[in-house]
């Protein structure tokens, strides 16, 4: 099975990075991979630096040779991923990977340095990879992921070639689910569509009910909103599941990596007090991971208001021929168009873009929901408390 069978609905974009691994003259040292939320650009990346590596250079991406397998399960020693659950990548870790890029490589035939979240790059450290970017050595390959071109400054955008992938369609992310993951079809096609294309979403619907029960309780929220009370009831819950869960999770990760330190530092995990040395390194680990919870959380509250302005999305489109989002709540989309109309549900859109707009500027997450809430009460129940 080829590494680029998990690419989904990217043809065109597999043809292109099949002939750069395979026509030197198409080969270029710096791309950048852009695309909407789902549509696979980490997926492209990865693939594409396993048929860089792969053992077949006529069959690029084989997947079936040690290189595509090491690279693919990110133990290959020639291929560093840079994936961060921080809000930002900071220029020391910037100036790591220009280090790491200016090596040779010592199995494989590139040294492929893969960032995931380059739009999380600061001016900083964007401005620390622009001369590796520019001039990387002759067997170093760059392979930068990013929602937009936008979202990266000109500097960096303008050093590489650049790929655009698209929202894959819901019947190929279906198609995927069942066969990869031996999804039951009609669930499989239910968590496509709901995730709107978005494969990682898509798999999480499909196998986890708590998912589905949380998706359910956010796509009910608009029909709900009769009063200040709901609204702000609303915020509070969606801002204190992410929190929990992002705790959750950065409490597990914390103990690791707590131990991991101590670890690596010869230190006695039993100790009472740790030397001062060992103290500040753990001070650096808390304040790392408090970063990766907040990012955490941001993102769980974004994925909840993608699914709130689904509905919105819906009762906008009704009776337009366009397939809905969430085709199970017809009822309460038709409810919601009635209620609103289409100046209403345009309004209610543009509410829920600024406060995603004002989570990525790091406005309080409880703040930002409240007032999005408030925007989104109905308005007769507007009407009513100004009677």
């Amino acid at each position: 099975m080829s590494v680029f069978d998990q690419l989904v609905g990217q043809e065109r974009v597999v043809d292109t990075l099949r002939r750069a691994a395979t026509v030197p003259a198409a080969m270029t040292h710096s791309w950048l991979f852009t695309g909407p939320p789902g549509s696979g650009r980490s997926v492209a990346a990865r693939a594409f630096a396993a048929a860089l590596q792969c053992e077949r250079p006529q069959d690029p991406g084989c997947g079936q040779c040690g290189a595509c397998r090491t690279v693919m399960v990110g133990s290959h020693p020639d291929v560093t991923v840079l994936s961060t659950s921080e809000t930002f990548i900071r220029v020391e870790r910037a100036r790591e990977l220009a280090l790491a890029a200016a090596g040779r490589p010592t199995l494989g035939r590139w040294r492929v340095i893969v960032v995931e979240d380059a739009d999380r790059l600061n001016e900083q450290a964007a401005d620390a990879l622009l001369k590796t970017l520019e001039e990387p050595p002759p067997r170093t390959v760059w392979l930068l992921c990013a929602p937009t071109l936008d979202d990266l400054i000109v500097t960096v955008r303008s050093r590489c070639r650049h790929v655009r992938l698209g929202t894959p369609p819901v019947d190929d992310v279906a198609e995927l689910l069942i066969r990869r993951d031996g999804i039951e079809p009609s669930m499989a096609h239910y968590a496509a569509r709901a995730a709107q294309s978005h494969v990682g979403i898509a798999k999480r619907l499909a196998t986890d009910e708590a998912a589905r029960s949380r998706r359910r309780r956010v796509t009910g929220i608009p029909l709900s909103l009769t009063s200040l009370g709901e609204a702000l009831a609303a915020a509070a819950e969606i801002v204190e599941e992410a929190t929990q869960g992002a705790q959750a999770v950065s409490g597990e990760d914390a103990a690791h990596a707590r131990a991991e330190v101590l670890r690596q530092l010869g230190a006695d995990p039993a100790a009472r007090t740790q030397p001062p040395a060992v103290r500040a390194h753990l001070r650096q680990l808390e304040e790392d991971q408090k970063r990766v919870a907040r990012r955490r959380q941001h993102d769980t509250i974004d994925a909840a208001l993608t699914d709130l302005a689904s509905v919105y999305r819906d009762a906008l489109v009704l009776g337009s021929g366009v397939e809905p989002v969430n085709a199970t709540e017809a009822e309460q989309v038709a409810r919601l168009a009635r209620a609103l109309g289409p100046e209403g549900l345009l309004h209610a859109l543009e509410t829920i873009n600024l406060a995603r707009q004002r989570l990525i500027a790091n406005g309080a997450p409880l703040l930002v929901v409240e007032a999005m809430m408030v925007g989104l009460v109905l308005p007769h129940a507007r009407s009513g408390a100004r009677g």
